[in-house]
């Protein structure tokens, strides 16, 4: 079995998560699943940086030992993770001993070999990031912090020192050639082979005066070991056993650019010298650093001072919001992946998730579930003639797949989801060019039907694998209704060498029991939602796919001319608040819930829908009901749907049709939105 090892940098506890941390570990997440999914063993680590000087300060301040203060915050990046639903096969701490007794090893060793020595430094330190400054990096930024902007602290004190500058025609000849050890993006790596080309100095690698905190140099006990060079060191640590070792070297370690040269340069010569070293044959370089961007807010650069930046907190009501799922498609399609800083807009975040995954994922899913259900009584359909004028579509899941798996292999997350969702597009036109709601109307073409909704429903399952690194919860959930709880379960497991089987076509058997549910992603409303989420009118609340009450009824049907259901419905013509009704007013207006039977469109209008619905009456008859929502339902999405009906309204005539009740929505955007109820119940109950 090939295996995969991918790590993200390991966080300061001091800081509590935030987008930044969220958003490496989710792309780490994307890509262990993704190697699982093909049969691969994965190794995906994470952790915690803990021996910073500050966070001795920190506890201090609070009255408590470092280790607890290290304790309670590695406790919350964990406990975060988890509610993340992230993957990670390990979390390594600093403080552990599995840790700190595998750098006293390290450092021990590189002493002994000369390639660490005790000697004086006298130059630049960057106190917020505790970082040692060489003089032209000072210089270039007016001797301040390059991350804070703080000043630097000109400093004078014996260390031990890293002799860097030996490796500097070794790191050279490395990155130049990219086969062993490489980094990217490409102008990331060009970066740091010009600052190489320039001189590397030796680097200090302790410090003194910090007391009952960090790693002891070996035989030294008044130095300790610098903590960047320690933290560097868990990447090996936590793979340094009898079990583990033939999971090194790691295949992609991924950084943001802050620490770019600590991972490209310092990393990589720490290895060159331990790998000369006894019983260090194993010790190889990583195979990729892989070097992101920030996230920016709203066209500005986040800071806790300008008030825009993304906390925990922010990040419980997006995925309250949007889902677990919703956050991740956009952090993996949207993010700083390459050389440029993103923009995490809300707008932008809902227009995604509106676009790609209630529009296009969701609304697929209930198409094609529906109308299985509706012609096929919910079962999958055999493959039969070949439907004409088809041919454009011929051989997309292939050409998907491959994009799919391409984008992977460089590392293209953004471009791996774009190949998914290309699948299921094609699916949406090819209902749109197939028309299977007008075939169905002839019971001689049912067999094409047939052919047309078998092809869709294994697009969509094929899909639904590709997705599943990224969306897993929802893809696992497209796979169940579509029958395939197999794959699904397969995938929630780990490691089963089945990807290509999965992605062959013609998975899917006839006969198979496809599942219709609820709104796989509910449409969201613009303006409540970054109301809900802090941007925006205060007080205002979110509107999900009716999953709360819609404050506006009526569809272009006969609402207006009941004015107790208008008082309901839509309250004051102004926007106010409602007219204040009794409760027996209230009782005048029968609301029942319907399933809708039959669906088509209304002759010469683009606006109105003819509704065949069953509202379970005495004689079983069926109703029909004009409703003004076909700008944003199709017939046949809607057939098999339950919907609440006004039952005992009057009459009315629209488009020369009979309607005989109202159907009743939610304006969201000016486009309407159905109230259904939220699980299934029987017709006619009504809704108090």
């Amino acid at each position: 079995m090939n295996r995969f090892y991918v790590s993200t940098p390991i966080y300061y506890v001091n800081d509590r998560p935030h987008i930044g941390h969220v958003y490496s570990t989710t792309v780490a997440d994307i890509l262990a699943r993704y190697h699982r999914m093909i049969g691969e063993k994965v190794f995906f680590l994470t952790g915690t940086d803990e021996h910073a000087a500050k966070v001795a300060d920190a506890a201090a301040e609070r009255g408590i030992s470092p280790l607890e203060w290290a304790d309670r915050n590695a406790g919350e990046f964990q406990s975060v993770f988890s509610r993340l639903d992230l993957s990670h096969d390990d979390f390594i701490r600093t403080s552990e001993l599995r840790h700190t007794d595998r750098v006293r090893h390290y450092v021990r060793q590189l002493i002994q070999s000369g390639d660490v020595y005790l000697g004086e430094y006298e130059g630049w330190y960057d106190p917020s990031q505790e970082e040692y400054v060489p003089e032209t990096r000072a210089k270039e930024a007016d001797f301040c912090s390059s991350i804070t902007g703080k000043p630097l602290e000109r400093k004078k004190e014996k260390n031990y020192f890293f002799r860097l500058s030996r490796y500097s025609d070794d790191l050279l000849a490395l990155l130049e050639s990219g086969e062993i050890f490489n980094v990217r993006p490409e102008a990331r790596r060009n970066e740091v082979t010009a600052r190489i080309r320039d001189g590397l100095n030796d680097i200090p690698m302790s410090r003194t005066g910090v007391e009952d905190w960090g790693i002891r140099v070996p035989g030294d006990s008044e130095h300790t070991i610098y903590v960047w060079i320690d933290a560097l060191f868990n990447y090996l640590t936590a793979v340094d056993t009898d079990d583990r070792r033939d999971l090194w070297p790691a295949d992609v370690q991924i950084i943001a650019k802050d620490i770019l040269w600590f991972h490209a340069v310092i990393w990589p010569a720490l290895l060159l010298a331990l790998q000369k070293q006894p019983g260090n044959a194993w010790i190889a370089l990583p195979r990729l650093v892989y070097c992101h961007s920030f996230w920016i807010r709203e066209g500005r650069k986040m800071s806790k001072s300008l008030g825009n930046f993304i906390d925990l907190e922010e990040i419980d009501r997006f995925t309250e919001v949007f889902g677990l799922d919703g956050l991740r498609h956009f952090l993996a399609s949207h993010g700083p992946w390459g050389t440029t800083d993103s923009d995490f807009s809300l707008e932008k975040f809902i227009e995604v998730y509106n676009s790609d995954l209630a529009n296009t994922v969701g609304n697929c899913l209930n198409r094609v579930t529906n109308m299985t259900h509706r012609y096929f009584q919910g079962s999958l359909p055999a493959w039969g003639p070949r439907v004409p004028d088809t041919g454009e579509y011929d051989g997309t899941a292939a050409r998907c797949l491959d994009r799919y798996r391409s984008a992977f292999q460089r590392l293209d997350i953004a471009a791996a989801s774009a190949a998914a969702l290309e699948l299921v597009k094609a699916i949406d036109g090819y209902i749109a060019k197939t028309q299977p709601f007008r075939l169905a109307k002839d019971e001689a073409q049912l067999p094409v039907v047939s052919t047309i909704l078998y092809n869709c429903a294994e697009a969509l399952r094929l899909a639904a694998v590709l997705l599943w690194p990224i969306v897993p919860q929802k893809a696992g959930e497209i796979l169940q209704r579509l029958g395939c709880s197999e794959i699904a379960d397969s995938l929630a497991g780990g490691p089963s060498g089945k990807f290509e089987e999965w992605t062959k076509w013609g998975w899917l058997q006839p006969g198979t029991t496809i599942s219709q549910g609820a709104g796989l992603f509910p449409r969201v409303d613009k303006k409540k939602t970054m109301a809900k989420v802090g941007i925006g009118t205060a007080g205002e609340g979110i509107n999900v796919e009716a999953k709360e009450k819609g404050e506006k009824a009526g569809a272009g049907t006969s609402s207006a001319k009941d004015p107790v259901a208008k008082k309901v419905a839509t309250g004051d013509a102004e926007g106010g608040a409602p007219e204040q009704i009794s409760i027996d007013n209230f009782f005048e207006t029968q609301l029942r819930v319907a399933t809708v039977k039959e669906a088509e469109p209304v002759p010469k209008s683009n606006k109105l829908l003819k509704l065949t619905v069953d509202l379970g009456e005495v004689g079983g008859g069926t109703r029909t009901v004009i409703a003004g929502i076909a700008k944003a339902y199709s017939p046949e999405e809607l057939v098999g749907q339950q919907v609440v009906v006004v039952a005992n309204l009057k009459p009315a005539k629209l488009m020369g049709l009979e309607s005989n009740g109202m159907v009743l929505a939610a304006s969201v955007d000016g486009k309407p939105v159905v109230v259904r109820p939220s699980v299934p119940v029987p017709d006619g109950t009504q809704v108090r």
